[in-house]
């Protein structure tokens, strides 16, 4: 599974972003898709995913101030981020994976795309 990875940038505190996350390959193999994020010196931690069923999960911080969505037809997921904050800066990387219950076993990732958001 390849994913291609676009958007980002930097924004002020309070402003919006986006990201898109194009899957090709093996997509069959996975069923999960989504963005987790690492800041400077810190564990790489979930955003949020979304699976096939469009059922979505967001780690606490993301919590009603980011969506993600998912075209089924291009194998992309969206992740629009609102309300930006300083410490949601770091680069965010697009995960695919497979979903085991409660647990996502992600085995594919892309390079990682810088957000920035000065205050």
């Amino acid at each position: 599974v390849q994913l291609a990875e676009s958007g980002g940038g930097q924004a002020q505190s309070g402003g919006s972003l986006s990201l898109s996350c194009a899957a090709s390959g093996e997509i069959y193999t996975v069923d999960t898709l989504g963005w987790h994020r690492q800041a400077t010196g810190k564990e790489r931690e979930l955003v949020a995913v979304i699976g096939r069923n469009h059922a979505t999960e967001f780690g606490d911080p993301f919590k009603g101030r980011f969506t993600i969505s998912r075209d089924d037809t291009k194998e992309t997921v969206h992740l629009t981020m609102n309300s930006l904050k300083p410490e949601d800066t770091g680069v965010y990387y697009c995960s695919a994976g497979l979903r085991y219950g409660n647990w996502v076993k992600y085995e594919h990732w892309g390079q990682g795309i810088p957000v920035t958001v000065s205050s």
